[in-house]
């Protein structure tokens, strides 16, 4: 099995999806102008800018939803793994994916909010992938493709990574335990105890739907990566005058990598797809569910949030790591030989060793229990965003059948991932981030060129991207969105709406008129 997962996994991630993801990041902040840089500052003042109604969340639930996916083991597991196999100039390819990145993360999350849909079962705003494919490009069967790759990738390849890094992190603290013979295999009392807490509370928090999960993610997200950049920002300013020395290391070796210049860009992009997941095809679904006035504020705020994974989160972990030196860099996976050993050999790669090993180092115990902590919630919270995004391509393929598809497919769906959850848990670390790229790679093919094929039939993100920076431009107060006007086809929930405002106000004028 580990055999078919890795010879998979090579066709998928080969050099054309590195270079896919690269390439479309670099198209979109072409026709976009750049705007990540642009508009950085109206970014920022988006975030707090949008209420929760009945049918939606906040922007600013809607950018913690989506940071739960993106802020998770890709941040603290996969920089150590993307450090370990490619150098640590594989950090300066996943800063060149966020900052480009940036850009695909506006477009694919606009055109989420401008194909949103109301669920007929519960009223709230579903949007993501597979709703844009099937409205503009006019197949449903390619919205079908994706959504049911997504809910493979989502409820059977990703969350075996997470489970993974929790009890991994909480067993490099106290150790495996005593072990269980469960069938014919010997697992530790630790990951045991570890994957009974994660399913527990999983469980509880699922069965309360998309309000309760944005809720959670508000409230966890933003303390856990403000408290976990602050140690690191202490570990760096405690090695001041190695920051530097770090920074170069990053980009020379970004270019004549010690294990090999394609082992930086291939892991550097890989990891920093994973962790930022722009182009993915992950972060439309919660996107999709905020309530704005116009869909490119929601694209804008969704665009900020990959800096903040990338160039904030993943940077921190980067410099922890460097500057403390608590790295290896392997060589091929196969000979087992290192380009740079400055820890234990055997030291797991694919976990978030490296990055406790360099808490410990300044922290000393306390710096090992924060990681093992940090990684639970960052986990945790992936893991429900995970479900979240199965949730909506659940309702997508059922949406047609009624309810009670619905319900079935939803339950099905939460019983599967606890089964993954549990396996992922138990297996080794290499295997299971194996299986999940499987599944990133899988929708990123799909989705990249999904929007690109959008962009050259309708360019709907970009109209849409032009009409909000003239309303700006003009000093408007209240923004509004007309397809009609701006030549956007098919977005019939902006269409109900936009004629529902108008009906209001001229309403609004007879009544002052008598």
């Amino acid at each position: 099995m580990e055999g078919l997962v890795g010879t998979v996994n090579g066709i998928i991630w080969s050099s054309a999806l590195i270079y896919l993801c690269l390439g479309a990041g670099l198209f979109y902040s072409i026709m976009t102008r750049f705007a990540q840089v642009r508009l950085f500052g109206e970014m920022l003042r988006l975030i707090f800018k949008g209420k929760a109604s009945v049918d939606g969340i906040s922007s600013f639930q809607a950018l913690t939803l989506s940071l739960a996916g993106r802020v998770g083991m890709g941040n603290i597991a996969g920089v150590a793994a993307a450090i370990g196999f490619g150098g640590p100039g594989a950090v300066f390819w996943m800063w060149v994916v966020g900052f480009l990145g940036a850009s695909t993360a506006y477009v694919e999350s606009t055109l989420a909010q401008i194909y949103k849909e109301k669920d007929v079962n519960t009223g709230q705003y579903r949007g993501g992938p597979a709703y844009y494919f099937e409205r503009v490009l006019g197949q449903r069967w390619y919205g079908v493709i994706f959504a049911i790759a997504a809910l493979i990738a989502l409820s059977m390849f990703l969350p075996g990574i997470q489970a993974n890094g929790v009890v991994n992190a909480v067993t490099q603290v106290v150790g495996e335990g005593a072990s269980i013979n469960i069938l014919g295999k010997e697992v530790g009392t630790t990951r045991l105890s570890a994957l009974a807490m994660i399913l527990v509370v999983f469980g509880i928090i699922i069965f309360g739907g998309v309000k309760r999960i944005a809720t959670v993610t508000e409230l966890v997200v933003p303390f856990m990566a403000i408290g976990y950049m602050v140690l690191a920002v202490i570990i760096m300013l405690s090695n001041f005058e190695m920051i530097p020395q770090v920074f170069g290391l990053i980009i020379s070796d970004a270019f004549t990598a010690q294990a090999g210049l394609g082992a930086a860009i291939g892991w550097g992009v890989k990891r920093g797809v994973y962790s930022s997941e722009a182009g993915q095809g992950t972060s439309p679904h919660a996107a999709a569910a905020a309530e704005v006035d116009h869909p490119a504020q929601q694209g804008l705020v969704q665009s900020f949030s990959v800096y903040i994974d990338t160039l904030l989160v993943c940077s921190a972990t980067a410099f922890m790591i460097l500057t403390m030196g608590t790295y290896n860099v392997q060589g091929t996976l196969s000979d087992g030989q290192y380009v740079v050993q400055n820890v234990v050999a055997g030291t797991e790669v694919n976990s978030p060793a490296f990055t406790q090993l360099a808490m410990e180092s300044l922290y000393g115990a306390f710096g090992n229990i924060f990681i093992a902590i940090a990684v639970f919630f960052f986990a945790f919270t992936t893991i429900l965003a995970n479900y979240y995004i199965a949730e909506v391509n659940v309702v997508y393929l059922t949406r047609f059948i009624g309810p009670k598809a619905n319900k079935v497919g939803l339950f099905f769906v939460k019983i599967l991932m606890m089964v993954m959850i549990a396996y992922g848990a138990l297996n080794s670390a290499g295997y299971i981030w194996a299986i999940g790229d499987i599944g990133v790679g899988l929708i990123a093919w799909l989705n990249i060129v999904g929007i690109l094929v959008i962009f050259f039939m309708a360019r709907p993100a970009i109209k849409a991207l032009r009409d909000y920076e003239a309303q700006r431009k003009a000093g408007v107060k209240t923004y509004t969105f007309d397809p009609i006007k701006i030549g956007v086809k098919n977005a019939s929930y902006w269409e109900e709406r936009h004629l529902k405002e108008k009906q209001a106000l001229k309403e609004e004028a007879l009544y002052k008129h008598s």
